[in-house]
């Protein structure tokens, strides 16, 4: 099964804010990415923002980001299972350490998405 993290990227000059969460998802050769905007939890909906694919180094990266950029620390990883998708969602399973369950990717019609877990 492919991988996930879950990454706690702290920026204290970002847009986004000081803290934002980045869910990456293992496919093929790049890591699919988004800025959750709040740490993940069930029953919540949060928002949330894809970003440019990542490397596959990031799975196991936690420290500095090049650029001045923050810092990393993961805060969650495990294995998921792609259920669905079509243009705009993205229905998955999650096997990590704290998060075990259903997930949904859901962009909007800003181009804005919104994630969110079930157990």
């Amino acid at each position: 099964m492919p991988r996930f993290v879950i990454l706690r990227h702290e920026t204290p000059n970002s847009a986004r804010g000081p803290v934002h969460w980045d869910l990456m998802l293992e496919q093929g050769t790049v890591l699919r990415t988004w800025a959750l905007a709040e740490e993940p939890s069930a029953g919540r909906d949060i928002a949330a923002s894809q970003l440019p694919d990542h490397r596959l180094a990031y799975l196991d990266y936690e420290g500095p980001i090049s650029g001045d950029r923050g810092s990393i620390t993961r805060w969650d990883a495990g294995e998921y299972q792609p259920v669905s998708e079509s243009a705009d969602e993205l229905h998955i399973t999650l096997a990590g350490r704290k998060l075990i369950g259903a997930a949904v990717l859901r962009q909007q019609k800003t181009q804005r998405w919104r994630f969110a877990f079930s157990t």
